[in-house]
């Protein structure tokens, strides 16, 4: 995409209205409404494991925009795990390129964001992980081993099972305290 066409649609995106949670994805702009509580709470579930594990040097980061804008995309996912010296800006935006991985809990309202678009656009920004919580299906899903145009690997497991997260953090993640919607 061409820079310059990106700095607009960021322009727009940043004019909107406070209380939405506003990506960028190529062309689109896609708004979200604030979480649940069951979001919520499933999010500081994972985010605790991932704390305790998170090697020095790794911050976790809620509602941070990740911006390629070589491949036109900034996303905003629900957890990322980024470098502390990537967080010392004023900004609310970092180069997507440095998170360790992405994590999100799939929305009821508009699933085919997480499935779709950002398993799309998250290869793209060479996101090395993507962690994908569906509580309406009850399920798990890591996607990794990215090559700049997809992930290659895929794992799924329901709620109920562990999935080990690889380097940076290589631990088990337990899904039995996750509430199904």
């Amino acid at each position: 995409m061409n820079p310059e066409h990106f700095a607009i649609l960021e322009e727009a995106r940043r004019s909107l209205p406070d209380g939405f949670k506003v990506e960028l994805s190529g062309d689109t702009i896609v708004m979200m409404v604030s979480p649940s509580g069951i979001h919520q709470r499933n999010l500081l579930v994972v985010r605790r494991q991932f704390d305790a594990h998170a090697p020095a040097g790794l911050l976790p980061s809620e509602n941070t925009d990740l911006i390629s804008p070589n491949v036109g995309k900034s996303r905003n996912p629900d957890l990322t795990y980024l470098p502390d010296d990537a967080l010392t800006t004023r900004d609310n935006q970092v180069p997507a390129e440095v998170a360790a991985i992405a994590v999100e809990l799939v929305s009821p309202s508009n699933p085919e964001n997480d499935w779709v678009g950002k398993v799309r656009d998250y290869p793209l920004m060479r996101i090395p992980l993507y962690l994908v919580i569906d509580a309406r299906e009850k399920a798990v899903t890591l996607f990794s081993r990215p090559d700049g145009t997809k992930y290659h690997r895929r794992e799924d497991i329901a709620f109920g099972e562990a999935i080990h997260i690889p380097e940076p953090f290589d631990f088990e993640l337990v899904t039995t305290g996750l509430l199904p919607y």
